[in-house]
């Protein structure tokens, strides 16, 4: 489902943009879904996160999250089940993977920035990755909204941001934005250095990720603890095995 080139960008680079994956339509379903689902769980939104050990970071104070989203409707089965981006994870992570967490972050208003980061605890020997990282838009990402910034190749560096840089929080000169409408998708392994950024708009900059990890590293959400019956009915042999389940 990928080609060779975009093989070759994701290794070379550490990231790569698989296009519009989703229609306008389809971009609604899922934003009204979310809509409904902020609104229901309120002061609970995101709290799967909270309980999980393996999330550094749980609550961010700039960005509204919702987690778990494997079990909260059919209209989010795609974002570890298209082929495309199963592609791109197994590119980086080789056959043997597995579903970490599927997680909402919207980025509010005047707020959002991240100090670029590593979402694996050192850098890694002969490219032995044990995560990747897949983004989904829901809004058009652009540079004034909070847009995810990126230090290409930096999967490859022997050393972590937090190890060089004055301050993570800087722009880094090798860094990039991604940049695309509403839809599209970008795999990135989540050893290249990235971060979100300040946005400067009035509205939210919503966005789901779908993060993989080595098929022996614990999840970030213990899919078995939260799995419905509705859900493993729903999902088929390939969605089971996807979250070991």
């Amino acid at each position: 489902m990928l080609t060779e080139q975009e093989i070759e960008f994701l290794e070379t680079y550490g990231y790569l943009n698989l296009g519009q994956l989703l229609t306008n339509e389809e971009v609604k379903q899922v934003n009204d879904r979310i809509a409904d689902l902020m609104q229901t769980e309120g002061e609970n939104a995101g709290a799967e996160l909270v309980e999980s050990k393996y999330i550094r970071h749980p609550k961010e104070e700039g960005a509204d999250r919702l987690a778990d989203l494997v079990n909260k409707g059919p209209v989010f089965d795609v974002f570890y089940t298209h082929p495309r981006v199963l592609a791109g994870i197994e590119a980086v992570l080789g056959q043997q993977y597995k579903l970490s967490s599927l997680n909402y972050r919207a980025a509010k208003p005047g707020m959002g920035l991240q100090k670029l980061h590593v979402d694996w605890k050192n850098t890694v020997v002969d490219g032995a990755y044990k995560v990747c990282n897949s983004i989904w838009l829901f809004d058009d990402f652009t540079e004034h909204n909070g847009s995810t910034r990126i230090v290409p190749k930096s999967h490859k560096l022997s050393s972590l941001p937090d190890e060089v840089m004055a301050d993570p929080l800087d722009k880094h000169p090798d860094e990039i934005r991604i940049i695309a409408p509403a839809g599209s998708v970008f795999i990135f392994n989540s050893h290249v250095w990235h971060g979100g950024t300040m946005n400067e708009t009035e509205n939210v900059r919503r966005s789901i990720h779908s993060y993989f990890c080595s098929r022996e590293q614990p999840q970030q959400i213990d899919q078995k603890k939260y799995i419905t019956e509705n859900t493993l009915k729903r999902i088929g042999e390939k969605g089971r095995w996807t979250l070991d389940v």
